[in-house]
């Protein structure tokens, strides 16, 4: 969802997986796309938002469940994904996440037919079920694909087919949901058939294709297994869990209700036009990237967390005050500046764990339930106040994962 982080752990690949070393190219080419599935299910997730406001006439908070059903599923099926997986497999945890995915995909249609919120947020849930299954699987596998001298970049190159997948879904949504001029689901429909034909395509991909079975291997060095406290007491864990939880809250929250403020304060502009903003807003996320792992070879990780943390204070406060097209830009920047979060937070918080690190991490994971909750805030915080107002709130996370970068990350 926000960018993988590299696991901990060494891996091996058993001899009779199927597949040989050297010939992993389609292999890792169907590992990758699986970044491309979830990046293009995130990317869309807020363009629907406002389409079903408008054409179901729901509130604005009540369309923010969206998130709620997507990111709750992800809290719910994180630990059963990886029990699963631990016992039959990452290939077919892969495949059970693919079939997942396919059946959310295929249950809009009839949601669209009977118009109901809550047959898609059913949908949803599902679909982000099997979102979950796939995130648990793909980093590992991808590490494993190739020479593990170069498993780093071809992670790194991964997550730029994430980040596309992210870019492209407002231009898609856009485009189909806003530009058609029907005013109905029909488009909606259409999209995810197309999409659910298209991963159960994959699915069929991988069951036919050999790949080779990840073991781990629970090697721990002297100086790891010296460390016997219990995980809650390693407190830039608890911290970093804490700070995880608040960013990914105001990731989504500044994401969920973008293309409502901008059509509500940038006058005149349209909600297609608004949503291939949004796909700018993801483009300089994805960018962000790459700049901010170039800054990091001279700059502390923590304190390019901090920095940005405290930019993005400054811009969302900005954005607070509903300035037009100006804040509108500031929104827009916020995007750049989170890019390194998620990724720099999981590091921070799971160094040094030594045997809690596989547990740490998992709690690290189940933390972006913080996605869930914020944005129905912030639906209640604009029909108390306004829209403008409710951008307080990422506002106040970015504050948390500002200490964090800070002091919250050094492990006492």
């Amino acid at each position: 969802m926000a960018g993988g982080a590299v696991s901990n752990s060494t891996y091996t690949t058993s001899k009779d997986a199927g597949a040989k070393p050297g010939n992993y190219l389609f292999p890792l080419i169907l590992v990758t796309s699986l970044f491309f599935l979830w990046g293009l299910a995130y990317g869309l997730l807020d363009v629907l938002n406002k389409h079903f406001q408008e054409v179901l006439s729901i509130t604005t908070k009540r369309s923010t469940l969206l998130q709620g059903a997507y990111f709750g599923a992800y809290f719910l099926m994180a630990l059963p994904a990886g029990m699963f997986m631990n016992k039959f497999g990452y290939k077919k945890g892969i495949i059970l996440g693919l079939l997942l995915y396919a059946t959310g995909a295929f249950l809009f249609f009839p949601a669209a037919g009977a118009l109901s919120f809550d047959f898609f947020l059913l949908a949803l849930f599902i679909l982000a079920c099997g979102l979950a299954c796939l995130e648990t699987a793909a980093n590992p596998y991808v590490t494993v694909l190739g020479d593990p001298a170069t498993s780093e970049q071809r992670l790194n190159l991964s997550q730029c087919f994430n980040g596309l997948g992210s870019f492209l879904g407002p231009i898609i949504g856009g485009k189909l949901f806003f530009g058609s001029g029907t005013g109905d689901l029909t488009t909606v429909k259409l999209t995810y058939i197309v999409i659910g034909i298209v991963v159960l395509l994959i699915a069929g991909f991988f069951y036919r294709t050999p790949l080779p079975e990840i073991k781990e291997d629970e090697q721990e060095g002297e100086q790891v297994m010296a460390d016997t406290r219990p995980l809650s007491a390693h407190r830039h864990f608890v911290l970093g869990v804490i700070a995880q939880f608040f960013y990914v809250a105001a990731q989504v929250g500044v994401g969920a209700l973008f293309i409502n403020y901008v059509t509500a304060y940038w006058h005149g502009i349209t909600t297609e036009n608004a949503s291939y903003l949004l796909s700018v807003g993801l483009g300089l996320f994805m960018g962000g990237r790459f700049v901010g792992t170039a800054l990091m070879r001279k700059i502390a990780p923590n304190k390019l967390l901090a920095i940005y943390a405290l930019i993005n204070v400054a811009l969302s406060a900005f954005v607070m005050t509903g300035d037009g097209a100006p804040a509108v830009y500031a929104l827009i920047a916020i995007f750049f500046f989170m890019s390194i979060m998620f990724p720099t937070i999981f590091a921070l918080g799971v160094k040094d764990l030594g045997v809690h690190t596989k547990r740490g991490a998992s709690f690290q994971v189940m933390s972006i339930v913080g996605g869930a909750s914020v944005p129905y805030l912030m639906g209640i915080v604009t029909e108390w106040q306004s829209l403008a107002i409710s951008y307080g709130i990422p506002t106040f996370c970015f504050v948390v994962v500002f200490l964090y970068g800070w002091k919250g990350y050094k492990r006492v």
